[in-house]
């Protein structure tokens, strides 16, 4: 289909009083959009219709809202995969092409062929290492689910098969326990931005304990979007602890490395996260009956003992002890009556032998034998004993003391005449 005849073309810039004729402006968009030439891009397929033998379609980004229109001419179209259809995910050679007698705007496919699945697992390893040398995938990072958690957050497809099973089984195991479900879709381009703002909303309520995102398998390429860089980091990101219940094997999404948590199944998920409340009532009685058994042989083991303790002779006699404690006193007194007579007479002795031994050395003794202790009276010995003629001159004051008393005398002084001593008689 070919376009009108390009207008002649006005010199200047338009203005008020000098504007464009439509064709002039359409045939400078086209010009723009002509240099552009040809680009690879990847989307996917939105809406695929064929019409004479062309197909009519749209590609669509497949993280953003961005969707482009674009024609596959009968020819090109020979050369195309035939499995082609709306849903794949799709790299295409496209060249813009602007229609000015419609006034729009379209791509021209050269090229169409689907992402190889060689392609998705590389880029998904890529990212892997990436996140994995980040350490979000540490083990460390992992926190524990709690007991009996108040809320579940609950991430799945509306009325999908894996919402039953959890609801289902967790109810079972727990009749009380309460959910909050946010529905997000589990597969295609919005997968991502919805699993994203679900576990926003649901971190941010305080009363969720735990969140579990979960869809019931499927195929490797439409779990792509739980192996989303942004899922990723939100899980990672979130402060309430994450169970990730996709439910595949064979190549496990990026989520389930970064959950707190991998569950191989919803159902899995429900018994991992509540407990069953049959199984904690028997562990309950368990406890009960081990405790009652410990309490029962504690208190039997104290009453053999205090049994034992009353048949002792003195809890069983009281007056046992006092008797036998009596005749001990009795036993001791009298040894220590026996012990004290023994020193006192022996120091006694020890006394007396002593006093005759001092009286034996007394002068008194040696007076009572006649002898007699002169004393000077005055001079430059008073009160000196006299030992020798010499002390008392002739003339000089002396006492002599005897066995009853003392005489002054007068020294006539020393004697021509001397007895000799008593050691020469």
């Amino acid at each position: 289909m070919s376009d009108a005849p390009a207008p002649s073309f006005s010199s200047g810039p338009p203005t008020l009083e000098n504007p464009w004729p439509v064709g002039e402006l359409a045939q400078k968009i086209r010009g723009y959009i002509e240099r552009l030439g040809t680009a690879w891009v990847e989307g996917e397929i939105t809406q695929w219709g064929v019409s004479g033998g062309n197909v009519y379609g749209k590609l669509k980004d497949l993280t953003g809202d961005a969707t482009v229109g674009f024609t596959i001419w009968s020819s090109v179209k020979a050369k195309l995969p035939a499995d082609l259809k709306q849903g794949d995910r799709v790299i295409a050679l496209i060249k813009p092409s602007y229609w000015m007698r419609g006034g729009t705007l379209s791509m021209q496919v050269f090229e169409m062929r689907h992402v190889g699945l060689g392609d998705l697992l590389e880029r998904l390893e890529r990212l892997r290492a990436q996140l994995a040398s980040e350490g979000l995938f540490a083990r460390e990072r992992k926190r524990p689910l709690p007991f009996l958690p108040g809320t579940v957050g609950l991430v799945t497809g509306k009325d999908s098969d894996a919402e039953k099973d959890v609801l289902r089984n967790a109810q079972l195991r727990w009749p009380s326990v309460r959910f909050r479900v946010v529905h997000a879709a589990v597969q295609g381009d919005r997968t991502a931005r919805e699993v994203v703002a679900a576990i926003e909303l649901l971190d941010a309520d305080p009363a969720v304990e735990v969140i579990i995102v979960a869809r019931g398998g499927g195929d490797f390429q439409n779990l792509l979007g739980f192996s989303d860089e942004a899922v990723v980091r939100a899980a990672a990101a979130a402060t309430t602890p994450i169970v990730s219940a996709i439910g595949h094997e064979a190549d496990a999404p990026l989520l389930d490395l970064v959950a707190d948590l991998r569950a191989s199944t919803p159902t899995d998920a429900a018994k991992r996260v509540v407990p069953d409340v049959t199984e904690e009532l028997m562990r309950v009685d368990q406890v009960r009956t081990r405790i009652r058994s410990r309490v029962a042989s504690a208190v039997s083991i104290e009453v053999d003992r205090l049994t034992q303790i009353r048949s002792r002779p003195a809890l069983s006699n009281p007056g046992y002890l006092i008797d036998s404690r009596s005749e001990d006193l009795t036993r001791f007194v009298a040894r220590g009556e026996e012990l004290v007579s023994r020193v006192l007479e022996r120091e006694g002795n020890r006394v007396r032998e002593l006093v005759a031994h001092v009286r034996a050395l007394s002068p008194q003794r040696t007076l009572d034998r006649g002898y007699a202790i002169v004393q000077s009276v005055s001079g430059p010995n008073a009160g000196h004993i006299v030992r020798a003629a010499t002390d008392a001159p002739q003339g000089s004051l002396v006492t002599v003391t005897v066995a009853d008393g003392a005489i002054d005398a007068v020294s006539s002084g020393a004697s021509t005449t001397a007895d000799p001593p008593l050691s020469d008689r």
